[in-house]
């Protein structure tokens, strides 16, 4: 079975910026001890990471939730130091780290490149951490499930945070619904 790592948006703005929790800063040390575990068996790890531009605020994301963040080339808009040397290593090993940008909650691009990787047939397990629970988490979760219905997707919560912790425990009661498995 092939088993993939994906990292939801553990940038700088989610974690301690201006969207930042202190429950994301605790899961920080977990993610990091997820994404070793996954390059030392030698499995993938892929990124996304939210990228606004600076009209934000006119976009409908921008008037729903009015807080400028990730805005390209921002600081907040960078991936947590820790994180981010796993990046570097990886792009050091294979040229490249794979890292999927998006502009809303959602990566179009992310589970087509999977299901594209795929041998017909393939088993695969896809397991999920990252930030915000309620908002990026749950939507790459169903985008992933939808694109790849045979596939195992697992969240582990752990790993995640969300705005609130009732919402993240809001959202893995959702994603428990629609057949992700949450650890």
């Amino acid at each position: 079975m092939k088993k993939i790592l994906v990292v939801v948006d553990m940038q700088n703005d989610f974690i301690d910026g201006v969207l930042g929790t202190q429950e994301a800063q605790s899961i920080i040390p977990n993610v990091v001890a997820k994404i070793k575990s996954y390059i030392q068996q030698g499995y993938p790890v892929y990124f996304t990471k939210d990228i606004h531009e600076e009209d934000y605020l006119t976009t409908q994301e921008g008037k729903n939730l009015p807080v400028e963040h990730c805005i390209r080339g921002t600081l907040g808009s960078k991936f947590n130091k820790e994180i981010l040397k796993f990046v570097k290593s990886i792009q050091q090993n294979t040229l490249q780290a794979i890292i999927f940008e998006k502009n809303g909650f959602g990566s179009e691009q992310l589970p087509q490149y999977i299901k594209n990787t795929l041998i017909e047939n393939e088993e695969v397990e896809i397991e999920v951490v990252g930030v915000c629970t309620d908002i990026c988490v749950i939507t790459n979760s169903l985008v992933l499930k939808t694109f790849l219905p045979e596939a195992k997707i697992v969240v582990d919560s752990s790993c995640c945070a969300g705005v609130t912790i009732a919402k993240h425990n809001n959202a893995l009661e959702a994603m428990k619904s629609c057949q992700i498995e949450i650890v």
